[in-house]
């Protein structure tokens, strides 16, 4: 490669404390599988020659005469250097600054506070940011970057050097062609990668897939062995794997291809490996991960599917053709309907979009629902990472909202385990002879909602509750009215009916017990005036002696926080106190002729119910001083 060193503007500066931290995880913890650092290199190459292709369609100066794309390597076992070089777009002095000296990811300093030092070591951190090229320090003690922008004059090119320390160095050469040379230092014991037989394994197991060639210098000898000269030899078969037929393509290549396309080190769930012919002319390579990034709880964070254009990459993170609440999912669209010179702003209104979007989530979903058919362990791993996005679906998406309600899983008091596994179609195979409701709770948490009194008379009754303790979950039931013709029914609501459970005899003994206790509902009404909506007797209690409710079309205790937490300014809940006229508090508080000591009973129980509810009380100095004078 021709290039004359002419080292004007030269500056060190030092790393963003991110990437210290990482280079320091990288060297000294990550990766018992060191080959993949070649991987990622050849990824960000090919993903180099991507973005070139796609700006020479308005710009083809940019090809400067040569649009045979590739990538080549090369070593000098003298010097211990591994050569990995690119004809691709390259950069700029800014673009090195920005992408070798920065993790350009927000929040990544809060994300790094909270890793264990177990998560710390796990090999997966890298693909969290989709920063594959510090992985070059795994193998080198120093790595040195020489890079021109296609379409700006030699001696606008760049040169970045680092040790994978605290600093690095970028200073002006010159470099006669455009592209990314890198040049690794391997370190005195990673000289195996010196070796053309040891290349050649490692990119025909990581890099077959790569839509480019990629070469490697091989040395040409004589009859006797001596050199006699030195050649370029492709290895990969450097054709874009989704545009070859299913049946040639192996596991272990599909594999490979998500971690090209993800940045992710794990191995994917499930994928899904479409071609369509007729309305829509398209191929479809989607996935489904198996770890969520960091970030996935941002909704404003980049995501979405790479966007090809009859083989021409257009952009990543295609948002538009899949819903918010599936940006988990990975892959990639190859249209031959759009335009090649498509844009984000002709994506957003196009009809071929919305086809392809509506193609693209049936397919998602469809792949979700065969993997919690066909594999309960791996759906449950995609529940577990990505449950709380998914109940996103059913607000967002009215048109698949049902599919997305079969995906939907929950704790339940069938099982009674904080672990979400209870399907609402295991459900509705539970319900009892004669129910028409699918019954849930919210709460704060698994704890306060396998406790709720709310439950008593459930348990006793054999009837399932669905426990839910998200905060999302609130807001999803107001979304979700029913599923499989059954409606939903909040347990802590004021229409609660389970007459139908009883026997006459049951109902018979209620309806007397509650005319008798008329008087003590009307006396605690008295007492309590405004500061609820209503008092009233109930029977679904067995050892609690009061509870609070909301009435049918109020706001509940769980969306009044969910608002509180999201900034939002929201109104007053007013609770209805039900009392349990069996239980002995409730007994001794009818009997009270005192009406000073009444009201110190009434504090007592409404206090307790509120405490139970929402965790706090409106005057905790006045409860706790009824308390304290019941007690003395």
């Amino acid at each position: 490669m021709s290039e004359q060193n002419i080292h004007k503007n030269k500056e060190t500066r030092g790393f963003q404390s991110e990437v210290k931290q990482l280079l320091h995880l990288m060297i000294h913890s990550l990766y018992s599988n060191k080959e993949i650092f070649l991987r990622e290199l050849i990824s960000n190459a090919s993903d180099a020659a991507d973005k070139l292709r796609f700006r020479a369609l308005s710009q083809p100066d940019l090809y400067e005469n040569n649009a045979e794309l590739g990538v080549k390597l090369s070593f000098n076992e003298e010097a211990g250097t591994l050569t990995i070089s690119d004809n691709g777009i390259g950069m700029t002095r800014e673009d090195v600054i920005e992408h070798l000296g920065t993790i350009a990811k927000s929040g990544t300093k809060d994300f790094f506070a909270q890793l264990s030092d177990e998560q710390s070591k796990d090999s997966q951190l890298i693909g969290q940011f989709g920063v594959g090229f510090y992985s070059a320090f795994i193998v080198a003690d120093a790595v040195t970057v020489n890079t021109r922008m296609a379409g700006v004059a030699a001696d606008q090119a760049v040169r970045w050097h680092s040790t994978g320390e605290g600093d690095y160095s970028v200073e002006d050469i010159e470099k006669a062609e455009r592209g990314t040379e890198i040049i690794l230092h391997l370190r005195a014991d990673e000289k195996e990668f010196l070796s053309e037989y040891r290349l050649r394994d490692i990119i025909g197991k990581y890099s077959d897939h790569i839509g480019i060639p990629v070469q490697i210098q091989t040395v040409e000898c004589d009859e006797e062995g001596k050199e006699t000269g030195k050649k370029w030899e492709q290895i990969n078969k450097a054709q874009a794997l989704w545009t070859r037929n299913k049946s040639e393509i192996s596991d272990e290549e599909y594999q490979e291809f998500y971690k090209h396309v993800s940045h992710d080190f794990a191995e994917p769930l499930s994928w899904s490996h479409n071609r369509v012919e007729g309305t829509q002319d398209y191929t479809s390579l989607l996935y489904i991960p198996s770890k969520a990034p960091w970030d996935l709880n941002n909704r404003e964070s980049k995501h979405g599917l790479k966007l090809y254009v009859q083989r021409v990459f257009i952009m990543d993170d295609a948002q538009q053709f899949m819903p918010s609440y599936l940006r988990f999912m990975r892959g990639l669209i190859d249209s031959n309907d759009l335009p090649l010179n498509v844009s984000r702003e002709i994506l957003q209104d196009n009809k071929v979009t919305q086809a392809l979007r509506k193609a693209c989530t049936k397919r998602a979903l469809t792949m979700m629902d065969r993997l919690a058919k066909n594999d309960t362990e791996k759906y449950q791993t995609l529940w577990n990472e990505f449950g709380q996005v998914l109940k996103e679906g059913p607000a967002e998406d009215f048109a698949n909202r049902e599919k997305v309600a079969k995906l939907l899983r929950f704790s339940s008091t069938h099982t009674d385990s904080v672990e979400q596994t209870v399907s609402l179609g295991d459900y509705v195979e539970r319900m009892k002879e004669g129910q028409d409701k699918i019954y849930f709770l919210t709460a704060d948490s698994f704890t306060a909602a396998k406790n709720s009194p709310h439950l008593e008379q459930f348990r006793a009754k054999g009837l399932e509750v669905l426990l839910m303790h998200d905060r999302i979950d609130e807001w999803l039931m107001g979304h979700l009215p029913e599923f499989d013709g059954k409606s939903f029914q909040a347990i802590t609501k004021a229409d609660l009916d389970l007459s139908k459970f009883e026997n006459e005899e049951e109902k018979e003994k209620h309806k007397e017990t509650e005319e008798a206790f008329k008087s003590v509902i009307e006396r605690t009404k008295s007492y309590l005036g405004e500061r609820v909506q209503d008092v009233r007797t109930t029977f679904k209690l067995h050892d609690t002696p009061a509870v609070v409710v909301t009435g049918e079309n109020e706001m509940g205790t769980q969306m009044a926080k969910l608002l509180a937490a999201a900034g939002h300014e929201a109104p007053e809940v007013k609770y209805i106190l039900e009392l349990n006229p069996e239980h002995a508090l409730v007994i001794k508080m009818a009997d009270e002729a005192d009406e000073e000591v009444f009201g110190r009973w009434v504090e007592m129980l409404l206090g307790q119910a509120m405490l139970a509810e929402r965790g706090s009380v409106e005057d905790p100095s006045q409860f706790l001083a009824a308390v304290n004078k019941l007690l003395s």
